[in-house]
């Protein structure tokens, strides 16, 4: 007997299939990997000159300051530039490797250690105008590396005493900027000078540059006792706090923050490293000379800024000062320092208006920060101008120099242990708004940079999910 077989509907069939195509993707991957490499289309003897001339200029843009997004985007482009479209760039805090990876051929991997580093905004402009002729194609790769020679080991623009001269204006004008009139200015310009004239005298004898660090810190404190001591008419803390400002404007904070929100957290977790380290440096400097005066029963005494009455004017002058003059100590040109100076006193006028609408510090920080980094990332490209100079330039006035100082004074000398960590962190905060405002300010604008190319957004990928 046949056995029997019971009718099901075609609708009821095709169910599990239709409710599976209801529920499945049918795009694409969210994002491209494990791509297969393409064959060749460059020799051998163009793509080793073509990676050398991108590690070198990628190399340079590292040892002056510039953050590890600009750097790859960098890299990729003038290898673009001369065929090689498949290539890979790693980017930590000392080093550099490019791979040139090839379907037909063995792929080709170069790396460069990063040697030194300081901040040059002639020098870091200079690269950046040949990157941007040999991504162009306007230059042949022997051309290029001899460009290339040449902006690398061209003299500074400045002579030495100016670029003292600068660190000294720092000071001065961060002593006007807190209320402390022109003999704390003077005092302070003398005393940075020394510190600068120290702190070269031990690098050239190797010392670290965390010892360095305590050291200034320690010139610029011992000063402040020496003018307590010796019954100076002088407010000593002031004098420190602008000593403090003078060694924070160097760190790479902003590099730091970029570096982390732009997907490169190696880079960001190095930057941030040293960041801390060095600021350390500062504290045990501090510390060490607070205690020994303390020891020695010298009376200190700390001034509160709150009550400075500084005209809006003054205060204006010397945060634009106070960006102009570290733009000179970082070898910029005079358009640079100029365009600096702007930035300085534009992001005073908007965190002084911010903290007047009520906002507190961090967040009035934040604020000048953002509107700084929007304007360098949207119009320097045009001036010619590395937006790198208008983010750290026009932040230095916000630094929390004198909240430093007073957090570490509060704790060494009033015992005041919880007051003194509500301070330093109060002055943390104020790190990581500055850090934070730039990066978003620099992300808002960079639509309108004139570098928003398709390997700018490769690498600002890096950062984002496309789920």
């Amino acid at each position: 007997m046949l056995p029997v077989t019971r009718y099901r509907p075609q609708r009821f069939v095709r169910l599990p299939d239709r409710a599976r195509r209801a529920i499945s993707g049918s795009g694409p991957p969210t994002a491209p990997i494990g791509l297969r490499s393409q064959p060749s289309r460059v020799d051998d003897l163009t793509a080793h000159a073509a990676l050398g001339l991108a590690l070198r200029i990628g190399e340079s843009m590292l040892a002056v300051g510039a953050s590890a997004a600009d750097v790859t985007a960098t890299v990729l482009r003038v290898a673009a530039a001369h065929g090689l479209t498949a290539c890979q760039v790693d980017v930590t805090f000392t080093s550099l490797t490019i791979s040139y990876d090839r379907d037909d051929a063995l792929p080709l991997t170069v790396m460069r250690i990063v040697h030194t580093r300081g901040m040059d905004y002639t020098r870091l402009q200079g690269v950046t105008d040949l990157a941007r002729e040999v991504g162009a194609g306007d230059l042949d790769l022997e051309e290029a590396h001899r460009r290339l020679d040449r902006v690398v080991a061209a003299p500074h623009p400045y002579r030495r005493r100016i670029h003292a001269l600068g660190w000294s204006g720092v000071a001065g004008a961060v002593g006007f900027l807190l209320g402390g009139g022109w003999l704390v200015a003077l005092v302070a310009a003398l005393t940075t000078a020394s510190i600068e004239q120290v702190m070269r005298a031990l690098d050239r004898r190797g010392l670290p540059l965390f010892f360095q660090q305590a050291v200034g810190a320690a010139v610029a404190t011992g000063v402040a006792v020496l003018l307590v001591v010796f019954d100076v008419g002088v407010r000593s803390s002031l004098v420190v706090a602008a000593g403090i400002v003078v060694l924070l404007a160097g760190l790479s904070l902003v590099g730091a923050a970029e570096d982390a929100i732009s997907g490169f957290p190696v880079t960001a977790a190095a930057r941030a490293f040293e960041v801390l380290t060095l600021t350390a440096g500062i504290v045990v400097g501090i510390a060490g000379v607070l205690d020994l005066a303390q020891r020695a029963g010298v009376p200190l005494a700390l001034v509160d800024p709150s009550h400075a009455d500084v005209p809006s004017a003054v205060a204006l002058a010397a945060a634009a000062g106070i960006a102009g003059f570290w733009a000179l100590a970082s070898y910029a040109r005079p358009r640079g320092v100029a365009v600096a100076t702007a930035a300085g006193a534009l992001s005073w006028a908007v965190s002084s208006a911010a903290g007047s609408l009520g906002a507190g510090p961090a967040v009035a920080s934040a604020a000048g920060a953002l509107l700084v980094g929007f304007c360098g990332e949207a119009l320097t490209g045009r001036l010619r101008i590395p937006p790198l100079l208008v983010a750290v330039c026009g932040i230095v006035p916000l630094l929390p120099g004198l909240a430093i100082y007073q957090g570490l004074f509060a704790i060494v000398v009033d015992a005041d242990v919880p007051g003194g960590l509500d301070a330093l962190v109060g002055a943390a905060a104020i790190g990581l708004g500055l850090a934070a405002g730039v990066t978003l300010g620099e992300h808002l604008g960079r639509p309108l940079s004139r570098e928003h190319d398709r390997f700018d957004r490769r690498v600002r990928l890096r950062a984002t999910t496309t789920d």
